[in-house]
Protein backbone atom coordinates (compact mmCIF):
# COMPACT_ATOMS: atom_id res chain seq x y z
CA UNK A 1 0.00 0.00 0.00
CA UNK A 2 1.23 3.06 -0.89
CA UNK A 3 1.11 6.85 1.10
CA UNK A 4 -2.09 7.65 -0.08
CA UNK A 5 -3.67 4.51 -0.12
CA UNK A 6 -2.38 3.82 4.01
CA UNK A 7 -3.86 7.47 4.60
CA UNK A 8 -7.05 7.11 3.12
CA UNK A 9 -7.77 3.91 4.95
CA UNK A 10 -6.35 4.86 8.45
CA UNK A 11 -8.68 8.35 7.55
CA UNK A 12 -11.87 6.11 7.02
CA UNK A 13 -10.97 3.38 9.59
CA UNK A 14 -10.63 6.03 12.44
CA UNK A 15 -13.88 7.64 11.56
CA UNK A 16 -15.68 4.04 11.56
CA UNK A 17 -14.39 3.76 14.65
CA UNK A 18 -15.84 7.34 15.40
CA UNK A 19 -12.95 9.31 16.87
CA UNK A 20 -11.55 12.62 15.86
CA UNK A 21 -8.06 13.28 15.12
CA UNK A 22 -7.25 14.39 18.47
CA UNK A 23 -9.06 11.65 20.12
CA UNK A 24 -7.07 8.92 18.10
CA UNK A 25 -3.73 11.09 19.15
CA UNK A 26 -4.59 10.87 22.56
CA UNK A 27 -5.17 6.75 22.44
CA UNK A 28 -2.15 6.04 20.33
CA UNK A 29 0.27 8.54 21.78
CA UNK A 30 0.57 9.83 18.56
CA UNK A 31 1.36 14.06 17.76
CA UNK A 32 -1.01 15.21 15.78
CA UNK A 33 1.26 16.35 13.34
CA UNK A 34 2.42 13.21 12.87
CA UNK A 35 -1.02 12.01 12.00
CA UNK A 36 -2.30 14.59 9.94
CA UNK A 37 0.90 14.17 7.98
CA UNK A 38 0.03 10.58 7.77
CA UNK A 39 -3.86 10.60 6.85
CA UNK A 40 -2.75 13.29 3.89
CA UNK A 41 -0.16 11.04 2.43
CA UNK A 42 3.14 13.45 3.08
CA UNK A 43 4.79 10.59 5.12
CA UNK A 44 6.06 8.04 2.22
CA UNK A 45 6.96 5.19 5.16
CA UNK A 46 5.57 5.36 8.64
CA UNK A 47 7.14 3.20 10.91
CA UNK A 48 5.92 -0.23 11.86
CA UNK A 49 5.72 0.87 15.30
CA UNK A 50 3.78 3.92 14.20
CA UNK A 51 1.19 2.13 12.32
CA UNK A 52 1.36 -0.97 14.95
CA UNK A 53 0.14 1.56 17.60
CA UNK A 54 -2.49 3.34 15.43
CA UNK A 55 -4.10 0.30 14.44
CA UNK A 56 -4.22 -0.92 18.54
CA UNK A 57 -5.70 2.12 19.49
CA UNK A 58 -8.27 1.34 16.45
CA UNK A 59 -8.56 -2.03 17.93
CA UNK A 60 -7.65 -3.45 14.46
CA UNK A 61 -4.51 -6.37 13.82
CA UNK A 62 -2.08 -4.64 11.52
CA UNK A 63 -2.79 -6.64 8.65
CA UNK A 64 -6.69 -5.28 9.36
CA UNK A 65 -5.54 -1.81 9.72
CA UNK A 66 -3.52 -1.86 6.31
CA UNK A 67 -5.90 -4.06 4.30
CA UNK A 68 -3.78 -7.14 3.83
CA UNK A 69 -5.74 -10.03 4.15
CA UNK A 70 -3.97 -13.21 5.30
CA UNK A 71 -2.66 -16.06 2.64
CA UNK A 72 -6.05 -17.82 2.58
CA UNK A 73 -4.46 -19.86 -0.31
CA UNK A 74 -1.43 -21.75 1.53
CA UNK A 75 -0.93 -24.80 -0.06
CA UNK A 76 -2.71 -28.31 2.30
CA UNK A 77 1.25 -30.02 1.65
CA UNK A 78 3.31 -30.16 4.98
CA UNK A 79 6.59 -32.23 6.14
CA UNK A 80 6.78 -34.26 8.41
CA UNK A 81 7.48 -31.60 11.20
CA UNK A 82 4.01 -30.24 10.26
CA UNK A 83 5.86 -27.06 8.05
CA UNK A 84 3.53 -25.48 5.59
CA UNK A 85 5.19 -22.31 4.76
CA UNK A 86 8.96 -21.58 4.11
CA UNK A 87 10.70 -18.08 4.54
CA UNK A 88 14.09 -18.06 2.50
CA UNK A 89 16.11 -15.09 3.46
CA UNK A 90 18.29 -13.17 0.17
CA UNK A 91 22.15 -12.26 1.12
CA UNK A 92 23.85 -15.47 2.05
CA UNK A 93 21.28 -18.42 1.38
CA UNK A 94 19.38 -17.05 -2.07
CA UNK A 95 22.58 -15.35 -3.28
CA UNK A 96 26.43 -15.40 -2.91
CA UNK A 97 29.58 -13.70 -3.14
CA UNK A 98 28.32 -9.75 -2.52
CA UNK A 99 31.30 -9.26 0.34
CA UNK A 100 33.48 -9.51 -3.52
CA UNK A 101 31.92 -5.64 -4.13
CA UNK A 102 34.11 -4.71 -0.82
CA UNK A 103 37.27 -6.15 -2.79
CA UNK A 104 36.30 -3.96 -5.82
CA UNK A 105 35.53 -1.14 -3.93
CA UNK A 106 38.94 -0.82 -2.68
CA UNK A 107 40.84 -1.82 -5.98
CA UNK A 108 39.01 1.17 -7.87
CA UNK A 109 39.71 3.46 -5.78
CA UNK A 110 43.06 2.49 -3.75
CA UNK A 111 41.62 2.28 -0.34
CA UNK A 112 42.23 -0.79 2.20
CA UNK A 113 39.72 -3.51 1.47
CA UNK A 114 38.76 -3.79 5.44
CA UNK A 115 38.10 -0.03 5.55
CA UNK A 116 35.33 -0.46 2.87
CA UNK A 117 33.82 -3.13 5.19
CA UNK A 118 33.92 -1.75 8.20
CA UNK A 119 32.19 1.77 6.69
CA UNK A 120 29.63 -0.46 5.06
CA UNK A 121 28.86 -2.71 8.42
CA UNK A 122 28.40 1.08 10.03
CA UNK A 123 25.29 2.30 7.94
CA UNK A 124 23.98 -1.30 6.68
CA UNK A 125 21.31 -1.67 9.41
CA UNK A 126 20.77 1.74 8.61
CA UNK A 127 19.87 1.34 5.18
CA UNK A 128 18.06 -2.04 5.51
CA UNK A 129 15.91 0.05 7.98
CA UNK A 130 15.02 2.29 5.19
CA UNK A 131 15.85 5.17 7.30
CA UNK A 132 18.74 5.76 5.04
CA UNK A 133 18.26 5.88 1.64
CA UNK A 134 20.68 3.87 -1.24
CA UNK A 135 21.66 7.80 -2.33
CA UNK A 136 22.35 8.59 1.18
CA UNK A 137 23.63 5.39 1.78
CA UNK A 138 26.48 6.15 -1.05
CA UNK A 139 26.87 9.74 0.35
CA UNK A 140 27.86 8.50 3.83
CA UNK A 141 29.99 5.57 2.91
CA UNK A 142 32.11 8.00 0.12
CA UNK A 143 32.42 10.58 3.02
CA UNK A 144 33.80 8.13 5.62
CA UNK A 145 35.80 6.33 3.10
CA UNK A 146 37.32 10.08 1.46
CA UNK A 147 36.32 8.98 -2.51
CA UNK A 148 34.55 11.59 -4.53
CA UNK A 149 31.23 9.48 -4.66
CA UNK A 150 29.68 5.31 -4.71
CA UNK A 151 27.06 3.42 -6.20
CA UNK A 152 26.67 0.68 -3.77
CA UNK A 153 23.60 -0.68 -6.00
CA UNK A 154 26.27 -1.44 -9.10
CA UNK A 155 29.03 -2.73 -7.11
CA UNK A 156 26.14 -5.05 -5.29
CA UNK A 157 24.44 -6.63 -8.42
CA UNK A 158 27.57 -6.77 -9.83
CA UNK A 159 28.98 -8.86 -7.07
CA UNK A 160 26.28 -11.03 -6.74
CA UNK A 161 25.29 -14.03 -8.33
CA UNK A 162 22.66 -17.01 -7.41
CA UNK A 163 23.57 -19.46 -4.90
CA UNK A 164 23.78 -22.77 -6.85
CA UNK A 165 20.93 -25.31 -6.53
CA UNK A 166 18.71 -22.80 -4.85
CA UNK A 167 16.68 -21.60 -7.69
CA UNK A 168 15.11 -25.53 -7.96
CA UNK A 169 14.80 -25.46 -4.17
CA UNK A 170 12.97 -22.35 -4.37
CA UNK A 171 10.54 -23.75 -7.13
CA UNK A 172 9.82 -26.40 -5.99
CA UNK A 173 8.87 -25.70 -2.37
CA UNK A 174 6.61 -22.98 -4.02
CA UNK A 175 4.72 -25.45 -5.71
CA UNK A 176 4.08 -27.06 -2.81
CA UNK A 177 4.18 -25.01 -0.35
CA UNK A 178 3.33 -21.02 1.12
CA UNK A 179 6.39 -19.40 0.29
CA UNK A 180 7.70 -16.32 1.35
CA UNK A 181 10.89 -13.99 1.45
CA UNK A 182 12.35 -12.29 4.71
CA UNK A 183 15.16 -10.63 3.93
CA UNK A 184 17.03 -7.87 5.54
CA UNK A 185 18.10 -5.82 2.23
CA UNK A 186 18.57 -2.28 0.82
CA UNK A 187 15.60 -0.27 -0.29
CA UNK A 188 15.39 -1.46 -4.32
CA UNK A 189 17.89 -3.95 -4.19
CA UNK A 190 15.15 -6.60 -3.75
CA UNK A 191 13.07 -5.60 -6.68
CA UNK A 192 16.67 -5.26 -9.32
CA UNK A 193 17.62 -9.15 -7.78
CA UNK A 194 14.11 -10.49 -9.44
CA UNK A 195 14.37 -8.39 -12.09
CA UNK A 196 17.77 -9.89 -13.19
CA UNK A 197 16.63 -13.23 -12.54
CA UNK A 198 19.29 -13.48 -10.01
CA UNK A 199 16.88 -14.75 -7.64
CA UNK A 200 13.97 -16.76 -8.77
CA UNK A 201 11.11 -14.12 -10.16
CA UNK A 202 8.18 -16.14 -9.37
CA UNK A 203 5.05 -15.55 -7.23
CA UNK A 204 5.98 -15.48 -3.72
CA UNK A 205 2.95 -15.64 -1.33
CA UNK A 206 4.87 -13.29 1.28
CA UNK A 207 7.57 -10.61 1.28
CA UNK A 208 8.71 -8.96 3.86
CA UNK A 209 11.57 -6.54 2.87
CA UNK A 210 12.99 -4.86 5.83
CA UNK A 211 13.46 -1.46 3.79
CA UNK A 212 9.87 -1.23 3.47
CA UNK A 213 8.83 -2.41 6.73
CA UNK A 214 11.24 -0.32 8.86
CA UNK A 215 12.24 -3.69 10.57
CA UNK A 216 15.39 -6.07 10.58
CA UNK A 217 15.84 -9.14 11.70
CA UNK A 218 16.60 -10.37 14.45
CA UNK A 219 13.94 -8.39 16.24
CA UNK A 220 11.28 -10.04 16.96
CA UNK A 221 8.99 -7.70 15.18
CA UNK A 222 9.61 -8.52 11.76
CA UNK A 223 9.29 -12.28 12.96
CA UNK A 224 5.73 -11.46 14.30
CA UNK A 225 4.62 -9.37 10.92
CA UNK A 226 5.65 -12.17 8.47
CA UNK A 227 3.43 -14.81 10.30
CA UNK A 228 0.38 -12.69 10.59
CA UNK A 229 1.00 -12.40 6.93
CA UNK A 230 0.61 -15.98 6.18
CA UNK A 231 -2.13 -16.53 8.80
CA UNK A 232 -0.52 -19.72 9.89
CA UNK A 233 0.39 -20.65 13.69
CA UNK A 234 4.84 -20.43 13.95
CA UNK A 235 5.03 -24.03 14.59
CA UNK A 236 4.04 -24.10 10.54
CA UNK A 237 6.47 -22.27 9.42
CA UNK A 238 10.15 -22.78 8.64
CA UNK A 239 13.12 -19.64 8.51
CA UNK A 240 15.91 -20.41 6.26
CA UNK A 241 18.36 -18.13 6.86
CA UNK A 242 21.78 -17.66 7.94
CA UNK A 243 23.07 -18.68 11.52
CA UNK A 244 22.66 -14.98 13.05
CA UNK A 245 19.11 -14.77 12.20
CA UNK A 246 17.64 -17.98 13.11
CA UNK A 247 18.09 -17.62 16.92
CA UNK A 248 15.49 -15.56 17.09
CA UNK A 249 12.81 -17.03 15.21
CA UNK A 250 13.43 -20.28 16.95
CA UNK A 251 12.85 -19.01 20.28
CA UNK A 252 9.74 -17.68 18.90
CA UNK A 253 8.30 -21.28 17.87
CA UNK A 254 9.24 -21.28 14.01
CA UNK A 255 11.23 -24.33 12.85
CA UNK A 256 14.97 -23.10 11.45
CA UNK A 257 17.28 -24.29 9.22
CA UNK A 258 20.39 -22.57 8.78
CA UNK A 259 22.19 -22.39 5.69
CA UNK A 260 26.14 -22.50 5.50
CA UNK A 261 26.92 -20.18 2.63
CA UNK A 262 30.19 -21.39 3.00
CA UNK A 263 28.83 -24.94 2.52
CA UNK A 264 26.43 -24.63 -0.12
CA UNK A 265 26.13 -28.07 -1.54
CA UNK A 266 26.03 -29.25 2.08
CA UNK A 267 22.96 -26.76 3.09
CA UNK A 268 20.89 -27.32 -0.04
CA UNK A 269 20.94 -30.72 0.11
CA UNK A 270 19.54 -29.87 4.20
CA UNK A 271 16.97 -27.92 2.99
CA UNK A 272 15.70 -30.49 0.74
CA UNK A 273 15.34 -32.85 2.60
CA UNK A 274 13.46 -30.85 5.54
CA UNK A 275 11.18 -29.97 2.53
CA UNK A 276 10.76 -33.66 1.43
CA UNK A 277 12.47 -33.38 -1.90
CA UNK A 278 14.49 -35.87 -1.70
CA UNK A 279 14.59 -39.16 0.59
CA UNK A 280 15.78 -38.93 4.07
CA UNK A 281 19.48 -40.68 4.56
CA UNK A 282 20.56 -41.64 7.67
CA UNK A 283 18.97 -38.90 10.07
CA UNK A 284 15.55 -37.66 10.44
CA UNK A 285 15.63 -33.94 9.12
CA UNK A 286 13.19 -32.71 11.89
CA UNK A 287 15.74 -32.94 14.74
CA UNK A 288 18.81 -31.49 14.71
CA UNK A 289 21.11 -33.22 12.01
CA UNK A 290 24.41 -35.00 12.56
CA UNK A 291 26.11 -32.12 10.15
CA UNK A 292 26.90 -28.55 11.20
CA UNK A 293 22.80 -27.40 9.97
CA UNK A 294 20.42 -27.81 12.16
CA UNK A 295 16.80 -27.89 11.42
CA UNK A 296 15.20 -27.09 14.55
CA UNK A 297 12.00 -27.77 16.05
CA UNK A 298 9.71 -25.03 17.38
CA UNK A 299 10.40 -24.89 21.53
Amino acid sequence: MDEKGLGKRLQEMRRNAGLTQQQLCQVANLSFSTLTKIERGAIKAPSIFTVSSIAKALGLGLDELLGVKANAEIKDKQTRSGVRFVFFDVNGCLVRFYHRAFAQVARDYGVPPDLVEMAFLHYNAEACRGSLSLHDFNQVIAKRLGIPSLDWQKYYLSAVEPMPGMDEVVAWAGKNYGIGLLSNIMPGLLKELRQHKIIPDIAYDVIIDSSETGLVKPEPEIFELAQARTGLTQDKLLLVDTRENVAQAESMGWHVLWFDYAQPDESVEQVKMALDMVKHGGHNATSPAASSQAFAQPR
